[in-house]
């Protein structure tokens, strides 16, 4: 298993640009201490954290999944060698009830990038995300909710979503089974 150390990409971007963490709060509405968290590995972050940084700091979302900056035509990422990205949290601090395994990794300067989610526990916490671009969700196991701009839509296995992402969002297990969905967030 590839560890992509995200938080530290983060860092050093932001060190790169000589930027503080309170400027990097300031800019995106995070607060320290999560970015703090993220750049120490202490947490994970949500697909839509990611994406907002990654709109910040003008690059794509794909550079924190790359294992480098080479170029390759096709990238065949195998079961056994998908990244898991465990801990997802919200600003707040509490738990998502999912993690994500990139399926993509070696390719750079994607327009897509393509996500299993495992949706593993009902949670309480329904606030939405929005972000740049466009997402495609298929259910590919078990029962799952989506709260997409004040609806709530019922997707089962074999359904599939496509939506703009600035649209508020959040996917949730409907009743707490496991739920499997392959995401694909476009930019």
């Amino acid at each position: 298993m590839v560890d992509y150390n995200i938080g530290a990409k983060i860092k050093e971007l932001r060190r790169t640009k000589k930027l503080t963490l309170q400027a990097v709060a300031n800019e995106t509405g995070f607060s320290t201490a999560l970015i703090s968290q993220i750049e120490n590995n202490n947490i994970s972050p949500p697909i839509a954290t990611l994406s907002r940084l990654a709109d910040y700091f003008g690059v794509k979302i794909g550079i924190f999944f790359s294992e480098n900056e080479e170029e390759c035509r096709f990238d065949l990422v195998r079961r056994n060698e998908r990244t898991i990205i465990p801990r997802v949290v919200a600003q707040d601090g509490t738990n998502h009830g999912y993690f994500y395994e990139s399926l993509s990794r070696r390719k750079y300067n994607k327009k897509m990038e393509p996500f299993i989610l495992t949706l593993n526990e009902k949670v309480m916490d329904t606030s939405t995300y929005s972000h740049d671009g466009e997402e495609f969700l298929f259910i590919m196991q078990g029962t799952a909710e989506l709260v997409l701009d004040e609806q709530r839509l019922v997707l089962n296995a074999g359904d599939g979503v496509y939506f703009d992402a600035k649209l508020k969002h959040r996917l949730l297990s409907r009743d707490g089974e496991e739920v499997k969905v392959m995401a694909v967030v476009m930019r």
